[in-house]
């Protein structure tokens, strides 16, 4: 992550790991969950439409995308908040997050007990992330990113990136209709 703040998107990027491996997770009860593979990263406007998305090997912490999402984003739309939740928790994610003018709005992670409460207006703002939530959530149950029968870092983007594509026309044909 340190280098990434002084480099271009593209070096950023290029220098995440992208081989098959083991990756561990806690859900959203506590309990460890571990795959085989891929992980998915995903940068998700307010109302669900996917911006960017990269793949990388199964066991990269979500923190180490953050950065290179964060520039790939601002080259694609003009936004204005980071909203990430307590793994994006760090010092230069927030630095770059301002340097690119925008409002860095991170759940702190719990830390030696000394979690400050969010601002009541961030706090609001920070509400705004169940979408990205959402997003995930239908692109694994409704899109195949749960199930995926093809090997190898060539075909799993691509069919990481079908679902993506699937979800982003899904999404824009239900605000529309």
């Amino acid at each position: 992550m340190i280098g990434q703040v002084g480099q271009t998107v593209e070096e950023a990027i290029s220098e995440l790991p992208v081989a098959c491996d083991r990756g561990t997770k806690k859900n959203a009860k506590g309990y460890k969950m571990s795959w085989n593979g891929y992980k998915l990263h995903l940068d998700i406007n307010d109302i669900g439409l996917p911006i960017s998305a990269l793949v990388t090997s199964a066991s990269l912490h979500d923190s180490q995308v953050a950065i290179p999402l964060i520039k790939l984003t601002s080259r694609k739309v003009t936004y204005f908040y980071d909203l990430m939740d307590a793994a994006y928790d760090a010092s230069r994610i927030e630095e770059v997050s301002r340097a690119s003018g925008h409002v860095p709005i991170i759940d702190k992670n719990k830390r030696r007990n000394e979690v400050l409460p969010m601002a009541p207006h961030e706090a609001e703002r920070y509400k705004m992330r169940s979408s990205a939530e959402r997003a995930n959530s239908r692109l694994k149950e409704d899109f195949g990113a749960n199930n995926i029968m093809v090997k190898g870092h060539a075909k799993v983007p691509l069919h990481l990136m079908f679902g993506v594509i699937t979800l982003f026309s899904d999404q824009l044909l239900r605000l529309l209709g």
